[in-house]
């Protein structure tokens, strides 16, 4: 079996679902890790493009229909990766200038519209600077910084992987 475009888009999508599947099967729900907003939109913005991804390889476009593939996910990956970035600036604050911790954000979207939901959880509060778990010094949002570096990367270069590999 070659790689191609659509088998390159299925890595894609099975990789940002298998994240999704670690933090909300092992982590949540084995481990009892609850995910504060900010993780929560993390997960949101990893579905996106796990989801274009998924329709590339549905769809499995040529030429500019790939790149605007690639554009789609590479800004879904970019979004997340401001949301990580936070989430890290958040928890590297010293205790003092943490935020105070807020309301959940069931309570949010009850009392609030979607877009003030949006700010007020990106404003971070003490819930969010908690570093509950790490792994080679990295928290979890680290990691998940990581990824979403990754998956831009890889969305970034998929047209000119899969030409080049379905010259060969």
């Amino acid at each position: 079996m070659r790689l191609n475009f659509r088998l390159l888009c299925l890595l894609g999508f099975a990789a940002c679902y298998g994240a999704l599947a670690f933090a909300i099967v092992y982590l949540q729900n084995t481990l009892g890790y609850e995910p504060c907003p900010f993780c929560i939109f993390q997960r949101v913005a990893m579905a996106a493009v796990g989801a274009i991804f998924l329709i590339a390889a549905i769809h499995g476009p040529r030429d500019w229909g790939r790149r605007v593939y690639a554009g789609l996910a590479a800004l879904a990956s970019l979004v997340g990766i401001g949301i990580a970035w936070r989430h890290v600036w958040l928890q590297s604050l010293p205790p003092d200038q943490v935020p105070a911790c807020g309301p959940t954000l069931d309570y949010l979207m009850e009392m609030m519209p979607v877009n003030e939901v949006v700010m007020t959880v990106l404003r971070g509060d003490g819930n969010c600077a908690k570093i509950d778990a790490q792994w080679l010094g990295i928290a979890l949002p680290g990691w998940v910084l990581i990824s979403f570096i990754g998956l831009t990367l890889y969305s970034l270069l998929l047209p000119v992987l899969a030409r080049t590999l379905e010259r060969r």
